[in-house]
């Protein structure tokens, strides 16, 4: 690292904007000097944290039935780590611009980091299931807060025609870590204990404490407006909004997470969350749009580059998430795959992703390639590989599923790059910090919705499925019942009771067609997923024309 000193003063902004927002005088900004820091090593500090922590939104998956074991719980009750989790996780994650500038970032950024090591090793060692549900939901309250803020972090560190890279290496962290999940859970669950699952996340909280404190600091631009807004006033609590969105999130959450469980509206639990979740939500739109210095900024999605934006983040969570759920589901109960083999289908895809990602940033970055010809490539591809898994039988193997991931995340490679250099082309330094929550809010909240249809969409159409081919293929069948008798013959020829061989050769034959019915499903889920992907294109021709690397052009 440099010994040399560099000045830090806050990057100009667009004449219009400039307008529209008071800007400090020359006395009142203050110019720090400090050690020159590679933007890499920022870099690559902060993604190691978010690594870790969207990393343990999947780990644990697969260790469920061991931790029921091991704790002596149903099944059922042991679900409630993963959904503690994530309502923990969904309150906190919009709130977390906010919560920088009332801390500053680098501060509330290790706090968060230190919350969740620490309440690792609580999840490790707890006794008793109330413990460990306790320990997930403050660490889900501080891995809220890392996405956003390394997000933001990332935007402030590299200069706009370098942000690309950046954002590459964003994105093998974000599409990394989940699919990497299962297989790691499994194979340390298998190898060791299930605590391991928790424990893990110590050493490297550790490590990313220690860098953070050396490398990372708040930019003099973001110091700037944290002063202005303590010596205006501006900067308070601001309880109701907090309030408000964080019942908003969390009752929203449980809906999502629980309702398919608890047969949606069939349960009066799952409606009166609805209920509440729909009336917190609209409280709170009208709340933060009337104050200065709101938990969420909504006013933000006035722009139109980044209300696009946003809502490619939320599609794209959905067909992501939901498919990164769904074929280890898909393969296990199918087609016999252990846990870890089910999730090493998902490895060639992360492999792609991570050595794409990268070429995609520099087509972006040494002008080769507009950021949106590469979505409109992105979308296709993505399209076409929902297609490919929705044409998938009984009969289909490994190389097959693992290929179609592969061509999956050819499409997710050249995805968050461009669209997150399309999100923040229009807006000033002063509006990133709150930008990333509002996208990290989006792709939380899309994966959450995608996990949710899959499980309710797969099972309905199951049932659909299963209704139709049994009033096509009546019992009746001289075909249907010439085989049942065939299979019978056989089992009788090997040891069975005349009773006893037909009866498991009408249970064989119903248990095929719930297998098919099944994958049948599966299908429709990939063509949902395929067909909300391929509707976006239109959206992709209504983004702004802007310079890469540039300045917020007038008038935005």
């Amino acid at each position: 690292m440099a010994e040399s000193t560099v000045v830090d003063a806050p990057e100009p902004v667009s004449q219009n904007s400039a307008a529209q927002t008071p800007q400090p005088g020359p006395a009142a900004i203050t110019m720090q000097v400090r050690p020159q820091i590679n933007p890499w090593v920022v870099a690559l500090t902060v993604t190691l944290a978010t690594f870790m922590e969207l990393l343990d939104t999947s780990i644990a998956n697969v260790s469920l039935p061991y931790i029921a074991g091991g704790l002596g719980r149903s099944f059922d009750e042991v679900t409630w780590i993963l959904t503690t989790y994530l309502v923990a996780n969904a309150v906190v994650l919009p709130m977390s611009a906010f919560f920088s500038r009332l801390f500053g970032r680098k501060t509330y950024y290790m706090a968060c980091v230190a919350l969740f090591t620490i309440t690792s090793l609580g999840c490790g060692l707890a006794p008793s299931l109330g413990i460990l549900l306790m320990s997930r939901v403050l660490q889900g309250i501080g891995g809220g807060g890392l996405a956003p803020v390394e997000q933001a972090i990332l935007v402030d560190t590299f200069p706009a025609h370098k942000r690309a890279s950046a954002f590459a290496l964003y994105t093998v962290a974000i599409v990394t870590a989940p699919a990497i999940g299962p297989v790691l859970g499994g194979w340390i669950t298998d190898n060791y204990t299930w605590r391991w699952v928790f424990l893990i996340n110590i050493p490297i909280g550790a490590l990313s404490l220690w860098l953070t404190s050396k490398f990372v600091h708040d930019p003099p631009a973001f110091q700037e407006e944290r002063a202005s807004l303590r010596k205006s006033g501006a900067l308070r609590i601001d309880v109701v909004g907090i309030l408000l969105v964080g019942i908003a999130s969390a009752t929203l959450e449980i809906v999502l997470d629980r309702g398919q469980i608890d047969d949606w509206f069939g349960s009066p639990i799952i409606s009166w969350m609805l209920a509440i979740s729909v009336i917190c939500w609209a409280g709170a739109i009208f709340w933060e749009l009337s104050q200065p210095d709101p938990i969420i900024d909504l006013r933000l999605l006035a722009n139109r580059n980044f209300a696009i934006a946003t809502a490619f983040y939320f599609i794209f969570g959905i067909s992501l998430f939901g498919t990164t759920a769904m074929i280890p589901q898909l393969l296990q109960s199918l087609y016999g795959y252990r846990a870890i083999d089910a999730g090493l289908v998902l490895g060639p895809g992360a492999l792609v992703i991570t050595f794409l990602a990268p070429v995609g940033a520099q087509l972006i970055q040494r002008g080769i390639v507009h950021p949106k010809a590469l979505l409109l490539f992105s979308l296709c591809a993505v399209f076409g590989s929902m297609m490919t898994y929705s044409s998938f039988n009984l009969q289909t193997d490994y190389n097959h599923y693992a290929m179609a991931r592969v061509f999956q995340g050819l499409g997710y490679a050249f995805f968050f790059v461009p669209i997150s250099v399309i999100a923040y082309s229009q807006l000033r330094p002063d509006q990133n910090n709150r930008a990333s929550s509002l996208t990290n809010l989006a792709r939380n909240w899309g994966g959450s919705f995608g996990i949710a249809m899959i499980t309710t969409v797969s099972e309905r159409r199951q049932d659909l499925h299963q209704n139709r081919t049994g009033d096509t293929i009546a019992a009746s069948s001289g075909k249907l019942q010439q085989s049942v008798i065939d299979t019978a013959h056989y089992l009788a020829s090997h040891g069975y009771s005349q009773a006893d061989s037909l009866r498991a050769s009408y249970a064989h034959y119903y248990d095929l067609l719930g297998q098919q019915t099944r994958l049948l499903g599966f299908m429709d889920c990939f063509r949902i997923m395929g067909i909300l992907t391929i509707a976006m294109i239109p959206a992709v021709f209504f983004i702004s024309r802007f310079k890469v690397g540039g300045k917020a052009p007038a008038g935005h």
